[in-house]
Formats: C-alpha cells, structure tokens, sequence
C-alpha cells in the first residue's frame, strides 16, 4: 500500500505538503520514493496494537542499514489525529539516497494508529505562565516503547542489517530518541536528536517552554546510561525553546560521559527555528553526513 494522494490544499494539506518537501536539498518531490505503509503487530504496554508505519526501502534485497525515526507531537489532539507523515517524505530519501532502509511508526494516540494519549506532559498554561509541573521522563518512557518494538520486529527481518541501526527523532520524537538509545538495544550504533523536548508552547510563550529545568533533569538521567554517540540539532531561532535551554540540556545530558555531540545552527531564515529538520537541509545536512561517516553506519 503506498501513501495516500494529497487532497485539496486547505491547512492540513499545506502541512502536508511542507512535509513531502522537507529535508536536504536535493530532488524534487515528484522525484522521490513515497513510503509502503505497513501495519506492524507491536507489543506495547503489554498488549499487542497494530501501529501504522511507514517503510522506506532501498532496491535490492539488502541487507541494508537502518533509521528508526520518532515523530513528534502537535499540541492539539485534533491535529495529532490528523498525523499523515511521521517522517518527512525528503528527509526519508536523504537515507535512502546513502542505501539505508527507513521505518517510521506512528505512535499510538496519533494519526491511524489512534487510540488513547500515552505522552501527555501535563505542561499546563495560564497565559504565558507554566502553572503545572510536568512529567516528562514518562513522556519519554511511554513514546520509547514503540522504538523498542519496532526494533524488536526490524532485527527479524531478512533484510535489515542488524548491526548497522540508527535511531533519529524530531521534537518529542527527538527526546524519544534519546530515551531508546540508553537501552543499548542490539546493533542500535548511533543516536540522532533533531530539536528534541517536550513542553513548548510557542503561540504563548515564544521562546521558554514549561519547566525547561524538569526537562534538564531528565536528561541528565538519560546521560547517565548513554553508551552510544548521538549528535543534537537545535536552531538558535526555535521558538519552542529558545537558544539557551537546548545548551543546558545537552550539558546535563554530557555530564553522564557519552560521546556526544551539540550543533546549534544560526536562525533558521523565514521559519521557526524548530523547523530546522524540515527546512534547514543546508544547515544540518553537512554534519549530519560527518557523523553518518564517524560511527560507520555505511561500513560494509
């Protein structure tokens, strides 16, 4: 079964469309390979729940190299359940230009998958004013399962190469990401975090998310069991959380040891900087090569 064909260019569709177009300069969407969207069995919270994914595979019978991608999460539920591409369409073929399979599943509680939210933070606002305290190492291990699920499936398959796994999110996926890496999951080598967090608001509080400093906790746990290089993204100009807490959390996060990697990128021209997966392809394309080439996920 392959993607589903665009419908008229209202707001859901304008998003959809800054989706196929996302990643890395290069082709144009017409160009490029439309994902398979398979409909996976996964253990998670100890029962089995069919979870929308989405493959991308190179030609050939591999077996290849492979990303496991997190999406991330829209503030309202209405728009979670609207979720099409839990991975950019261009983003998917910068992997598959390089040989590498993609899978992306939808997480329960979004798009077709549905069901109930499971990454709730409880970040909650009175205008510009955090007035919760929110959970988001739960957020973490909840979005994680599914990670660890989809692996489990993806190291059955004949065409996977089972030493060679990479696991990259953006935004909740991102710190999703990193809470998967520090399980050491078999042949899981490397760790890619596009803009990760949770608890930003930006239509009420530009730039400062809720409780950022909850968020630097539960990073700096994260650290402590990290064994795997990871590299961070973060955009000076994302208005999901500024320039100065991404610094922080990756400083909590380094402390555990790991080799790790920040990258904070100038504005992001004409979009919020959160945007930097999606629109910043000459911005994070360049390190992003070096570290594919650093943990040798194209080795043969």
């Amino acid at each position: 079964m392959r993607s589903r064909v665009l419908p008229g260019m209202g707001m859901g569709s304008l998003l959809a469309l800054c989706l196929l177009l996302g990643g890395a300069a290069g082709a144009q969407p017409a160009e490029q390979k439309r994902p398979e969207i398979i409909k996976l069995p996964l253990l998670i919270d100890g029962s089995v729940r069919e979870v929308t994914t989405h493959l991308y595979k190179p030609e050939g019978a591999g077996p290849f190299p492979l990303v496991i991608f997190s999406h991330g999460r829209a503030a309202a539920r209405a728009d979670r359940a609207k979720l099409q591409y839990p991975v950019l369409v261009g983003h998917a073929n910068y992997w598959l230009r390089k040989g590498v399979a993609v899978l992306a599943p939808v997480r329960p509680g979004y798009g077709e998958t549905g069901g109930a939210d499971r990454e709730d933070s409880f970040s909650r606002w009175s205008g510009n004013t955090c007035t919760s305290n929110p959970d988001f190492m739960t957020v973490a291990r909840n979005a994680r399962q599914v990670v660890v699920a989809v692996h489990a499936w993806s190291v059955q398959q004949p065409w996977v190469r089972k030493d060679r796994i990479l696991l990259e999110g953006q935004s909740v996926g991102g710190l999703t990401t990193v809470a998967a890496s520090v399980l050491n999951l078999p042949g899981v080598i490397a760790d890619v975090n596009f803009a990760g967090g949770a608890g930003g608001y930006p239509d009420v509080s530009p730039g400062k998310s809720c409780k950022p400093e909850n968020l630097t906790r539960t990073y700096a746990e994260l650290g402590k069991e990290e064994k795997i290089p990871s590299l961070w993204f973060y955009a000076e100009n994302d208005q999901y959380w500024g320039p100065e807490a991404p610094r922080q959390w990756h400083e909590a996060f380094k402390a555990g040891g790991s080799d790790t990697q920040f990258v904070q990128t100038g504005p992001l021209p004409d979009h919020d900087g959160h945007s930097l997966l999606t629109y910043g392809g000459k911005l994070w394309s360049v390190p992003l090569d070096a570290f594919v080439r650093k943990v040798g996920l194209l080795a043969p």
